[in-house]
């Protein structure tokens, strides 16, 4: 992959840090597919007005912490790893939810947020390949940057419902700028997932300096909680599949109760 292609498409994932792309090169990966049902809202649901709202800090006690995925590292994200709200931005108005996901930025005015959490896959299977002379190896794992916002009111399930549409309505392409590094969209396919009273994931096709590469956006709410969840695996290069974090998704969801 040429290191122009890499540094675009890094803040974009903002899942692996600029310093570890820009070492990487074109590699491949084991295809995957995605897992689940897409979780639809309950019947029984209560009303908004029943919700409560977790504060900041009880934000941080649900957010993913080291020893909650199994062979993954958990810590959370450095200032440069992260991306703030006014750093997200899009071509096309009604595609900025999209440009936000990307980015693992909350969606819409939260009433509070976590630190964005960056997790990594630490499998040993990758580790022996890389042990017996396959240095690619150590770029097919899957790095995910997850978020936690808290809204008010119906706040979360409106914020879900506004990705829905903006997926629907950008799968044609648009151009997402984060920290000021553009990302050309030209694709979105939403796949299947499960997870709180209801969840949503789409692949997103990324093209740039004639390479291409696929970023996975989950989002997942319970409650007034929404968990956003960017993904980016460095050895699926040419816009290969690979498959959903489903481990950290699980565990992500599981923690919001």
């Amino acid at each position: 992959m040429r290191s122009t292609l890499v540094r675009r498409t890094a803040v974009a994932a903002t899942a692996v840090s600029l310093a570890v792309l820009a070492t990487s090169c074109s590699g491949s990966a084991d295809k995957g597919g995605d897992s689940g049902d897409k979780a639809k809202p309950s019947a029984a649901a209560p009303e908004a007005a029943d919700v409560k709202v977790p504060s900041a800090a009880e934000l941080e006690k649900m957010a993913l912490a080291e020893g909650d995925v199994k062979q993954h590292q958990v810590r959370k994200a450095g200032p440069a790893e992260s991306i703030a709200a006014g750093e997200a931005r899009a071509d096309k108005t009604e595609c900025l939810p999209v440009a936000r996901a990307m980015g693992a930025v909350p969606q819409g005015e939260p009433a509070g947020t976590a630190t964005a959490r960056r997790v990594t896959e630490t499998g040993e299977k990758n580790k022996e390949a890389v042990e017996s002379g396959d240095i690619m190896a150590a770029f097919r794992l899957t790095t995910t940057q997850v978020a936690l916002g808290a809204y008010e009111g119906k706040g979360a399930e409106e914020a879900l419902a506004a990705l829905r549409k903006a997926a629907t309505d950008c799968a044609g392409g648009f151009t997402a700028t984060l920290k000021g590094q553009p990302a050309k969209v030209t694709g979105i396919t939403e796949a299947k997932v499960s997870g709180g009273d209801e969840a949503a994931t789409w692949n997103l096709l990324v093209e740039g300096d004639g390479g291409k590469v696929t970023y996975k956006i989950t989002a997942v709410r319970k409650g007034a909680v929404l968990a956003s969840f960017a993904s980016l695996n460095l050895g699926a290069t040419g816009g290969k599949d690979y498959p959903l974090p489903t481990a950290v998704i699980d565990a992500q969801a599981a923690k919001l109760g």
